[in-house]
């Protein structure tokens, strides 16, 4: 029992410093963390993952995180495994825990392309996406639009019907290039069927659409 409210309470102090620590980011600020780590938690329910490690790499996963635009972007998937590092050393996590939990941090982001090998990754990838996706999903597309000072859509062909996607030019596009699709890259059972109804009601929200513009 001792030993739980230990866990518990470098938990908890660990949250703290994270959430004094992130900026007000438009997509990935202190309450994405926190729909992340209520995602992460459902899943690992059901697929049986180290729910410790994989708090610790939801809290961490967006430590270090630039705006879209940035050329750096690519990169904070990266920066925050290594700077995960050096956090997680004072939170009395072990050498193979901090690699655990950094490599999941690594694997996680789209852009990276990557599978990552172990279940406590696969989960922070599914639980990270699945923020993306449904009400939450498009409120953050459209506040990330805005924030990059994008278009909400083509005039000309909003839901590319004759064109390839593009969403660093229009945010409805976005649905198009990544949203529609993440359910295809999901992990686990239960991040897929997580997926698929978050992305039914973007599907209805997308017809609703066409029929006011």
């Amino acid at each position: 029992m001792e030993q739980i409210l230990k866990t518990k309470l470098k938990s908890e102090k660990l949250r703290e410093y994270v959430k004094n620590r992130l900026e007000n980011d438009a997509a990935h600020d202190f309450e994405h963390v926190m729909r992340v780590f209520k995602n992460a938690k459902i899943i690992a329910r059901k697929e049986k993952g180290n729910m410790r490690m994989i708090s610790a790499a939801v809290l961490l996963h967006d430590i270090i995180s630039y705006p879209k635009s940035d050329p750096r972007s690519k990169n904070s998937s990266l920066e925050s495994a290594e700077e995960s590092k050096k956090i997680l050393k004072k939170y009395d996590f072990i050498q193979d825990e901090i690699k655990t939990i950094s490599d999941a941090i690594r694997d996680h982001s789209f852009s990276r392309r990557v599978v990552p090998q172990t279940l406590e990754g696969k989960i922070l990838q599914d639980a990270d996406r699945l923020d993306a996706l449904g009400s939450i999903g498009i409120a953050r597309t459209f506040a990330v639009g805005g924030a990059e000072n994008r278009p909400f859509y083509n005039k000309d062909d909003p839901f590319c019907k004759k064109r390839s996607p593009d969403d660093k030019s229009w945010t409805l596009d976005h649905f198009y290039k990544k949203l529609l699709l993440l359910e295809e890259t999901m992990n686990t059972k239960t991040g897929k069927m997580l997926a698929r109804k978050r992305i039914t009601i973007m599907k209805k929200f997308l017809d609703e659409l066409k029929k006011e513009i």
